[in-house]
């Protein structure tokens, strides 16, 4: 996706992670998937990590969910509600999806609906491929994005 702020957008899918480090690679791919099944309303950004020119593009969707590896989550896929960091002071180059959304609040005056697909990693190894943990969270996570954009706008774990 271009990160143009636009074009509103019903809901927006942020998937980060370094794609070159096995699982930890399964959030920008999750999101490209769900941007290939081309889902009404739903927009799709890849991206490495979080960063503040990411505001923008938040600030205009009615809902966001940001999907990563997660290495010290519970061994399952996990949907979580959001909300935002009291303050969006960054603290490094790069930020959390509380703190995106404190930015969003403090720049743009408007805060999402937000969740936070977390999906387990065990192997994050110089590699392009999944382990089969990371596939099958990879799976699992398209078909929780897909459920949510398609049905109620509730994420079910």
């Amino acid at each position: 996706m271009n990160c143009e702020a636009s074009i509103e957008t019903e809901i927006l899918v942020i998937g980060y992670g370094n794609t070159l480090r096995g699982d930890d690679g399964v959030g920008p791919r999750v999101a490209e998937a769900v941007g290939n099944l081309r889902l009404p309303g739903v927009r799709t950004l890849v991206c490495q990590q979080l960063s503040p020119e990411h505001a923008a593009p938040i600030s205009l969707a009615r809902t966001v969910i940001f999907v990563d590896a997660a290495v010290d989550a519970p061994k399952e896929v996990q949907f979580r509600r959001l909300a935002p960091n009291d303050t969006s002071q960054l603290m490094a180059h790069a930020a959390d999806p509380r703190t995106m959304l404190a930015l969003s609040r403090d720049v743009f005056g408007q805060v999402p609906q937000a969740w936070w697909l977390t999906i387990p990693a065990v192997d994050l190894s110089f590699r392009e491929d999944f382990s089969p943990e990371g596939r099958r969270g990879y799976t699992e996570a398209v078909e929780k994005i897909q459920a949510f954009c398609v049905g109620s706008g509730e994420a079910a774990n």
